[in-house]
């Protein structure tokens, strides 16, 4: 008999939940966050379609408030983990409120998660060091970087300008005949821009290269807000160069970046015809050293766009 019950004692203990199970379990806690970020989707869902926009509330709504509920029923073992899904359901339910905002919702998403997992990892080590007092160290040049943007004082090189070459094989007369013409929307090409779902024109009014002619590049407005205009007007034109400044600009990618002018110019090489246009912008993002270079990239793309509006491939 004792030696039965000795066999059966490891058995039974074969049964027994691991501890890393157990804290893994859904708690109270989390059905209360999962229920909350319902409640605040479906005041979401209301307002989208009561605006009048319920082909979007789908996609704009439903599916990241079920994200989010799917996050807050997912245990957390670790502070790295606990931070992640928080803020996550934070970065979604921004999106859901901010509908033309979502896209400086998804471009901040990095930055806000290496903060978030930077404080996380001080706060551990100096827990586990005993040292908390060290944990508020990185604080001040966190602040520090916060107040950029906060005043026209506080912005670290806000103009900026980029240049897109493309060789075509043209001449430099059938050139400036396809450019007098004016721009046609066309597709965007762009993975970056296509993904982001960034606004471009639908439509493009004006033609010519004398000065005084105007473009305007209107967008429809969509779930990322009202459309509005870019108006241009050309300044100064030669044979091989045009250059054209913004009169007006209401349009929705006016909230990430101010186009300010855009100069055009075209010489002849082995080939065919160098086309070369140049954008000046203001940066309307901070900070400077993120979405400098972000913004940068995405202008670099939406220069591209316009040399194809312009037939220019």
């Amino acid at each position: 008999m004792r030696n039965s019950a000795e066999s059966s004692e490891p058995a039974a203990n074969n049964w027994a939940v691991p501890p890393e199970l157990e804290k893994a379990k859904i708690r109270p806690a989390n059905w209360w966050l999962a229920g909350l970020v319902g409640v605040v989707g479906l005041a979401a869902f209301v307002v989208t379609v009561r605006s009048g926009r319920a082909d979007s509330a789908l996609l704009f709504v439903a599916l990241p408030i079920l994200l989010a509920v799917a996050l807050a029923l997912t245990p957390g073992r670790s502070a790295h983990g606990k931070a992640f899904r928080m803020t996550t359901i934070a970065l979604l339910l921004a999106a859901v409120w901010l509908h033309e905002g979502a896209i400086c919702v998804l471009l901040a998403a990095p930055l806000v998660y290496l903060v978030v997992h930077g404080v996380t990892g001080v706060l551990r080590a100096a827990e586990r060091g005993g040292r908390r007092t060290l944990a508020v160290l990185p604080l001040p040049l966190l602040l520090a970087g916060g107040f950029e943007g906060t005043s026209p004082a506080f912005r670290v090189h806000p103009d900026q300008s980029v240049e897109v070459t493309r060789v075509v094989a043209l001449a430099p007369e059938q050139v400036r005949a396809m450019i007098e013409a004016g721009p046609a929307p066309v597709d965007t090409r762009s993975l970056s821009l296509r993904m982001l779902g960034v606004p471009m024109p639908e439509h493009v009014h004006g033609d010519g290269l004398e000065t005084g002619d105007r473009w305007t590049f209107a967008y429809h407005g969509s779930s990322h807000g009202p459309g509005g205009d870019i108006v241009t007007e050309v300044r100064d034109a030669g044979p091989e160069r045009v250059t054209w400044a913004v009169v007006e600009d209401t349009s929705i990618t006016n909230r990430w970046v101010g186009m300010r002018d855009a100069t055009l110019s075209w010489h002849a090489v082995a080939g065919g015809t160098a086309v070369t246009l140049r954008i000046d912008y203001r940066r309307g993002l901070d900070p400077s050293w993120y979405f400098g270079p972000l913004q940068d990239r995405f202008m670099h793309a939406g220069a591209a766009h316009v040399l194809d509006m312009l037939a220019l491939r």
